[in-house]
C-alpha cells in the first residue's frame, strides 16, 4: 500500500514538473511572438503564440494617452471550413482576406523565430 502511494506521489510530481515546463515554454514563446512586430512600449504587454494545434492567440495590454488601461485578446481558430477569430467576448467571425494574409505572415515569422530560439537554447544546454 505504501509503495503505491509513493509511486502516485512521484508520478504526480513528474506530471506537475512537465506541466510547469510546458507553461514556462508557452510563456517564453508568447513573449518572443509579441516582439515580432517591433519594440513593445514600456508599460505595455504583447503576446502572440500557438496555444494548441489549431488555436493562435494575440494578446495586448496598453495604456492610452489619457492613462486608461486597455486589454485586447484575439483568438484565431483554424477550422476545416477556414479561420475564424474572436475578440474579447464577441462571437467568432471569418477573417477578411487581409487579416488572413497578416495572420499567415505572423505565423510564418513566429515559427522561424521560435524555431531558431529553441535551437539556440538546445545548443547552450548541450
Amino acid at each position: 500500500m505504501r509503495l503505491n502511494v509513493v509511486k502516485h506521489i512521484r508520478s504526480r510530481k513528474r506530471e506537475q514538473r512537465r506541466a510547469d515546463a510546458h507553461r514556462a515554454l508557452l510563456h517564453y514563446e508568447a513573449r518572443l511572438g509579441g516582439e515580432l512586430f517591433g519594440a513593445i512600449p514600456k508599460g505595455s504587454r504583447r503576446e502572440f503564440f500557438c496555444l494548441d494545434e489549431r488555436t493562435w492567440v494575440w494578446h495586448e495590454e496598453w495604456t492610452d494617452g489619457q492613462g486608461q488601461r486597455h486589454v485586447m485578446t484575439t483568438r484565431y481558430d483554424v477550422r476545416p471550413s477556414g479561420i475564424v477569430k474572436s475578440q474579447g467576448n464577441s462571437s467568432y467571425q471569418a477573417l477578411t482576406k487581409e487579416e488572413a494574409q497578416n495572420l499567415y505572415h505572423a505565423v510564418h515569422l513566429y515559427e522561424q523565430r521560435v524555431s531558431a530560439e529553441l535551437k539556440r537554447l538546445a545548443a547552450v544546454a548541450a
